[in-house]
């Protein structure tokens, strides 16, 4: 059946495990010998690591919900997030009126192409199992705008948003008129997620690059750890055109002495890669070298991984999460913590696997291969690039028995909308296209015209409004029985995602 992964033909994950659905819940202590950060007075966490919460609705309160849209609105005046003048100018100048809070904490700063987010959320759920407090700044948002700012593993409340925005206005205000440009929406949440992070305070910020890397709003920050995720031709008309003039700009994040972790790349990326690090004196460990994925098991509801470390091995870790890139993606995320905490350059034992393991089980990543509805299963993934879509594809046909599956696809103009779809066409038997409510999505008739010379017109049918689209990729996966393993996969733009989940009822 397609609504449980492989069970019939995978190991349970738990029976290797004592009270595996304690684990998450159980209390630990702090290991001594684990690097100490000092920022100002903590909070330290007494539970084996932060809980993960899904996406968040609007404010249940009224009021509430009316100043969150306020600020919501008056956030939209400003220069979109597809928007930009290549340059830090404007964050500097806000930061430094507001007193450097980028400099109060230690931070891991992350970029590359695909699988930021969810390495984000990996890192974070590790420190917060070692009883560090955390505050995570990702982008976009799937369903609440309030996602983007998180504080030991949950968003920010709708009311510290509303108050964090506040607090800093008259400073923006500030900028702004001193500015050629006013700050963007970007630029603004940035300096919010800052002040937010050293008014908590936090121990160590986990921040994922908007876009590139040099010149991103982020890029105020001198990462100690510096993340590379996979680099992949995306966002071209900024970025550049191969993967070393990207490699280039995502590189300006790697600082003076920092430690960089990089995922595998394709061979033109990892030369300027380490070229930058030998230019700054930065110590590198490659994905593959240094670290990596030992061993993977599909099993139900995620998988099952041997991990490398810069320690050691981590045998037995439960990811309930699917896909290749997913185990990558923890390798990754599991060698930034490391480096973070001194190990392989201090310390040559692993952290504490039990506490490892502990964390990893309690990752979550909303819209990423997310399950949402069953008979027909409906899951969603926010992959809006032919690399993503591929690694999405692979990771369906390995964890889900699907017999049928049908495709709701929305995605942005400025997309690869193309590429994306290639990636898809052998796993969709059919795909409906769509598109959601943004002002960058492509046009529904535009989109159903590629999709049709990519899978031909019998395959391809075409509902502008995304509930319609849902309910029509439904009605054709149900054609075959209620237990013949029709699925429906909802992808090609976060906020298509997001929108469907909102739908679907998740949230």
């Amino acid at each position: 059946m397609s609504d449980v992964p492989h069970e019939n033909d995978q190991p349970d994950p738990r029976d290797g495990f004592d009270g595996f659905d304690e684990i998450i819940e159980a209390e630990t202590s702090r290991d001594p010998d684990l690097a100490v950060i000092e920022a100002g007075s903590r909070t330290l966490r007494t539970q084996g690591g932060p809980a993960q919460t899904d996406a968040p609705a609007r404010p249940a309160d009224p009021e509430v919900d009316k100043a969150l849209r306020e600020v919501e609105a008056d956030l939209a005046t400003r220069w979109g997030e597809t928007k930009l003048e290549p340059s830090v100018t404007r964050i500097a100048a806000l930061v430094d009126v507001l007193g450097e809070p980028q400099r109060a904490y230690p931070s891991i700063h992350i970029t590359g192409t695909n699988g930021k987010t969810s390495t984000a959320r990996m890192i974070e759920a590790l420190l917060g199992a070692f009883e560090l407090r955390t505050g995570r700044y990702t982008s976009p948002h799937v369903q609440s705008i309030t996602e983007r700012i998180s504080l030991d593993g949950a968003p920010i409340s709708a009311e510290r948003f509303i108050e964090t925005y506040r607090d800093i206005k008259p400073y923006i205000e500030m900028v702004d008129a001193q500015q050629e440009y006013r700050l963007s929406f970007f630029e603004v949440l940035t300096g919010m997620a800052y002040a937010a992070f050293a008014d908590a305070p936090v121990d160590v910020a986990v921040v994922e690059v908007g876009m590139g890397g040099s010149w991103d709003a982020t890029n105020v920050i001198d990462g100690d750890v510096a993340v590379v995720t996979p680099i992949d031709l995306d966002h071209t008309d900024r970025l550049g055109l191969t993967h070393a003039e990207i490699a280039a700009e995502k590189a300006g994040i790697i600082k003076q002495g920092a430690t960089v972790i990089m995922a595998q790349q394709p061979v033109d990326a990892a030369q300027v890669l380490l070229k930058k690090a030998v230019e700054v004196d930065a110590t590198v460990a490659r994905e593959g070298l240094e670290f990596g994925v030992l061993a993977r098991q599909v099993a139900v509801g995620g998988q099952l991984l041997t991990l490398r470390g810069l320690g050691g091995e981590y045998p037995e870790v439960y990811l309930p999460l699917h896909g290749a890139y997913q185990a990558h993606n923890a390798a990754v995320a599991l060698a930034a913590v490391e480096a973070f905490f001194g190990v392989g350059a201090q310390r040559a034992v692993p952290l504490d696997i039990d506490t490892v393991r502990r964390a990893f089980a309690a990752v979550s990543s909303p819209g990423r291969l997310e399950v949402v509805r069953r008979s027909p299963t409906v899951v969603l993934d926010a992959a809006h690039n032919p690399a993503g879509a591929r690694a999405t594809a692979e990771a369906v046909a390995e964890a889900f028995d699907f017999s049928r599956l049908i495709g709701v696809v929305g995605a942005s103009g400025d997309k690869n909308v193309r590429g994306l779809l290639e990636a898809f066409e052998p796993i969709f038997a059919e795909v409906v296209v769509t598109q959601n409510s943004s002002h960058r999505a492509m046009d529904a008739d535009e989109l159903a015209a590629v999709a049709v010379e990519v899978f031909g017109e019998e395959r391809v049918q075409v509902e502008p409004r995304l509930p319609d689209a849902l309910e029509a990729a439904i009605t054709l996966a149900e054609e075959e029985g209620e237990f013949a393993g029709g699925g429906v996969l909802v992808t090609g733009s976060v906020i298509t995602v997001g929108e469907a989940r909102l739908l679907l009822g998740k949230g």
